[in-house]
């Protein structure tokens, strides 16, 4: 019998650097964060005439902290469970764990310190505002964990671009507005309604891209659900709801930003043309995600110029 040679040991693993943290915490999209607290300041602006600059400069670097925390934690369980890899058109900035020869724990321990940094600011906003923000929080972080974490993450099911819509889109801007104005209204999710939207569009972006990565990871999203043909067609129709949505909110309750809703329109309008002519099929994933994450900050910026107005 031939001997054989023993397996060579596996070289360590290399160390999360400051580039590759950067990268897993995903700056491209960190308007689902930046946006929603633009528009709660907007709001909050409008309707106390009076707003607290550096408090809103602190929420946006919770909520951006708490952004980058589901980046983290969403590249390191699908590295885990072997959802991503190389072939799946992405950039190598968006597949931290793929590309390079890094543990994995190290992905998680980022995740977790960016969550904890975030509870830690948040705690002079809690001392300050009170409970409400804080158990608006406890949900967010809650539904961070479970959206690539547990048994059946939420990141598997057809409810993922409404769960991460609401929370960033929908509880970010109720918490912040009652932080802001000093009063709970949930009149605040209602005008949180097109960051709803954006921030959902911008997960059924990467979802519909997916479809054929993620019949196969097993997951049940809601384009997996469609199909792309159909999934196209409700995106455009959310595209279309996104601008009327902000249009309608501002004409109801802000009839002085109408003048910026005239020129958002024609502004905006090359970016929603761009997007419907995405075939958002593998190939275009890089061009969709970079597309839709520009139109939240046209989007989001013009609303929150309109509420201030």
């Amino acid at each position: 019998m031939a001997d054989t040679l023993p397996d060579a040991p596996r070289a360590p693993r290399a160390h999360l650097t400051p580039r590759l943290a950067l990268q897993l915490a995903a700056p491209h999209t960190w308007p689902a964060a930046i946006m929603p607290v633009m528009v709660a300041a907007g709001a909050a602006l409008a309707t106390t005439g009076r707003l607290d600059g550096p408090l809103a400069a602190l929420l946006l670097v919770i909520c951006v902290l708490m952004q980058a925390s589901v980046n983290a934690f969403n590249d390191y369980f699908d590295y885990v469970r072997g959802a991503d890899s190389a072939e799946d058109n992405v950039e190598e900035s968006d597949a931290v764990l793929v590309y390079n020869d890094v543990h994995p724990g190290e992905a998680l321990a980022l995740a977790v310190a960016l969550l904890a940094a975030a509870f830690l600011l948040g705690a002079y906003v809690v001392a300050r505002a009170g409970w409400i923000p804080l158990a608006i929080a406890a949900v967010a972080a809650v539904a961070v964990v479970l959206y690539s974490g547990g048994r059946t993450p939420i990141s598997y099911l057809p409810i993922g671009e409404a769960v991460s819509g609401v929370v960033m889109g929908g509880l970010i801007p109720l918490a912040c507005y009652q932080v802001l104005s000093g009063s709970f209204s949930w009149m605040a999710l209602v005008w949180a309604v097109p960051t709803i939207i954006g921030v959902g569009l911008i997960m059924m972006t990467n979802n519909t891209c997916d479809i054929e990565k993620d019949v196969a990871a097993g997951r049940r999203t809601l384009p997996v659900l469609l199909g792309r043909e159909r999934a196209r067609r409700a995106y455009h129709g959310l595209l279309c709801a996104w601008v009327a949505a902000i249009a309608l909110i501002v004409a109801a309750w802000f009839p002085r930003g109408l003048i910026v809703v005239v020129f958002m329109v024609p502004a905006a309008w090359p970016l929603v043309a761009g997007m419907r002519k995405n075939p958002l099929a593998p190939p275009a994933r890089v061009a969709a995600m970079g597309q839709i994450c520009s139109l939240n900050v046209a989007l989001g910026a013009f609303y929150a110029c309109a509420l201030m107005l």
